[in-house]
């Protein structure tokens, strides 16, 4: 691993967000790990520390905008968004799928970073950029503090992961034998 890779996991595991268990990702994957981000969104100094890793990957996009889609973009989202001191909105569920609400709006074109907390498909964020895209603005670049997929999940803009992992995940056919018989929970992001 790298140091980067180290001290996030480091974060995480101080803040007991790394789970063990047996795990239904949101992707549908089962997952002997879990990374429950809102452990560590209530130590404001860890989400300081995340977003100052994350900042400058994103800086050099002209972005006006950073977009969290709900739930696990909101608090990194936001304080991304203010140490770099643009504007901040989100984008939530209504029937599971992300939507754009609260009378928020785009400028055409407008350039926005969306910024999420864990991906393994990276499902949300592909729902995040065409929401984005379907009310006029400009997706630039994705940032995201976990990539699950080991960096094969790609996005048609540029993104940026603090750190790339691989805890294996399973198709709920394909379970390995210490998961077989258990009862996966989800946990919520």
């Amino acid at each position: 691993m790298n140091p980067q890779n180290d001290e996030v996991i480091q974060i995480f595991k101080e803040s007991g967000a790394l789970l063990e268990g047996h795990f239904l990702l949101r992707s549908g994957l089962h997952s002997a790990h879990f990374f429950q981000c809102a452990q560590v969104c209530q130590y404001m100094d860890k989400v300081t520390r995340l977003a100052e890793l994350m900042v400058p990957k994103l800086a050099g996009y002209g972005a006006t905008t950073v977009v969290g889609p709900a739930m696990g973009g909101l608090v990194m989202g936001q304080e991304v968004a203010r140490q770099m001191g643009l504007r901040f909105i989100f984008l939530e569920k209504v029937d599971d799928k992300l939507a754009l609400r609260r009378n928020f709006k785009f400028e055409p074109g407008e350039k926005v970073i969306i910024v999420e907390d864990v991906i393994t498909r990276g499902g949300r964020v592909v729902e995040a950029l065409e929401q984005c895209r379907a009310h006029g603005a400009e997706p630039v670049a994705v940032g995201v503090i976990v990539d699950r997929s080991e960096g094969k999940t790609r996005f048609d803009v540029p993104h940026h992961s603090l750190a790339t992992l691989s805890f294996p995940t399973y198709e709920a056919d394909k379970l390995p034998p210490e998961l077989q018989g258990t009862e996966a929970i989800k946990p919520g992001s």
